[in-house]
This record gives structure tokens, sequence and C-alpha cells, in this order.
């Protein structure tokens, strides 16, 4: 059972700060997962009046704040323009329509929950978070720290010429994922560079980036290889979805389509 001694709705990041430095509060994004939880909170911030509900797009980075929900970062046209279908794909088959409506991006992102899709997708991307007194910081970075009484305050998306595809594996349509992973290819220091996002494995996500060099001419085997490469640098555990060694495999297979597909697409250019 979860339960709450005191509700507060934060006039400012400040206040919403100080008030998490105390032991047992937290923040409140869209409630959909610490609801279900078995905690006893003495106080919950609530910082849906702060204006962080939105996605600005500027000429360089999309912006999007910590309580914009899931819905809103399904249907935003500047993110399919710029990313294809890869970022509706990441959350479409999270719960249902209602439940994206309430649920929250920062939720999602300073949650590090093993089966977001939403951190899966994004890490990928060359993807920062901005918090209220951490600064900004890469989101690879923030994945690997551990949980401290910081407050997200959007998530920013550097605009990059990349092409991103994800996938994902469940046992029914609306399940956790057995396995989520993230293709992304771009250029890192003028060299083509290949991110790999692997998520519900079933830890938290993890990147991978390797300078392969794959081109139009790349025959299936070489990147059947790179994809067993690739597969091979995650760990994987086992729960009631699917054993370590199941993952694995999944990992490898998804990978290997996702680059055959970007591939297919730049040769169509």
């Amino acid at each position: 059972m979860f339960s709450v001694n005191q509700y507060v709705k934060a006039k400012t990041l400040k206040e919403a700060y100080e008030l998490n430095q105390a032991r047992n509060s937290r923040v409140m994004g869209g409630m959909m997962w610490m609801r279900l939880g078995n905690a006893r909170v003495q106080t919950i911030i609530d910082i849906s009046g702060l204006g962080l509900d939105g996605i600005e797009e500027t000429d360089h980075v999309f912006r999007i704040g910590a309580m914009c929900t899931l819905r809103a970062l399904e249907q935003h046209e500047g993110l399919q323009e710029m990313y294809g279908g890869a970022i509706k794909e990441a959350v479409r088959h999270i719960v249902g329509v209602q439940f994206r409506n309430q649920a929250t991006v920062g939720g999602s992102i300073y949650g590090r929950y093993g089966f977001s899709d939403v951190l899966t997708c994004l890490l990928a991307l060359d993807t920062f978070v901005e918090l209220y007194n951490g600064g900004t910081i890469r989101l690879s970075e923030f994945v690997s720290h551990r949980p401290d009484n910081d407050i997200l305050v959007s998530v920013i998306i550097r605009k990059r010429e990349r092409k991103i595809r994800y996938a994902s594996v469940r046992r029914t349509a609306t399940d956790f994922p057995v396995l989520a992973c993230a293709v992304v290819t771009g250029l890192l220091h003028g060299e083509e560079c290949w991110y790999v996002s692997v998520g519900a494995r079933p830890m938290r996500a993890s990147l991978l980036e390797k300078f392969w060099r794959i081109s139009r001419d790349t025959d299936a085997e070489q990147i059947a290889a790179y994809a067993k490469e690739a597969a091979a640098a995650f760990s994987y555990g086992s729960n009631m979805r699917g054993s370590a060694g199941y993952r694995r495999h999944l990992a490898e297979v998804l990978i290997r389509r996702a680059i055959t597909s970007i591939v297919s697409e730049e040769a169509n250019v």
C-alpha cells in the first residue's frame, strides 16, 4: 500500500528541491508506477505547476520538460520528422493511451527503470538531462549515477543527422518488454559511429558505441558478426519473462535487423 502524509504543490523549482532534501520526500510525476509500490511517504512534492509539461523545439535541440506526458512525446510532429517513427514506436506499447496521457518523461528517465522503453530509446540519441542542482549532463552519465535527491528539470536531445531504429519484444502487446533495443548511426569526430542501446536486460538500459565500417556493400554475414559482437558486450539476467541466454539471442537479432534496415534505407536514398 502506498500512503502519503503531506502533499505540497511547489511554487518554484527551488522550493521543490529544498523540500526534496528531506529523507522521506518524493517528487511526483504522473504517479503511474510510484502508487503501485508499498511505501509510506512523508511529503509528496507536486511540480505540475512549474511549466515543465511542454516540448520546445529550436534550431539545435528538442527540450522536453520533465512533466511532459508520454502521449505528447508520441505525437510530437518535430520528433517524428527528425527521427521517423522510432520514438513513437518506443512508447506505443506502454499500457494504453489513457496511461500515456498521465505518465511523464521525467518519471520514466529519473526512475531509471530497467523496463523503460523511453530510457532505452533516448539513450542511443545525443541526449542530455538538465538537473536543478547537478546541471546538464549526458543521459549516459546520468544512468550510471546512484539515485539522489536532485530534481530532473528537462531532457534535451541535440539535433543530429542520425538514423535510428527501435524495437522491442513483448509476450503480450502492452506487457513490459522482454528486451528493448535502439540502434543509431551518425558521425562522431568525422567518423561513422554506431550507438546501440539495450534495455530490459532486465537491468536498466546501457549504451555501446562502435566505429563499424558499414555501407550498402557490407554483406549480411558481416552485419550479423557486428550484431553478435554488440550483443555480447551487454550483460543479461533471467526473470519470469525470459532467461539471460534468450535475451542475448534477442539482442543479437534486433541489432542485426536494425542495422540492416538502416543500411537498406541509405542504399535507397
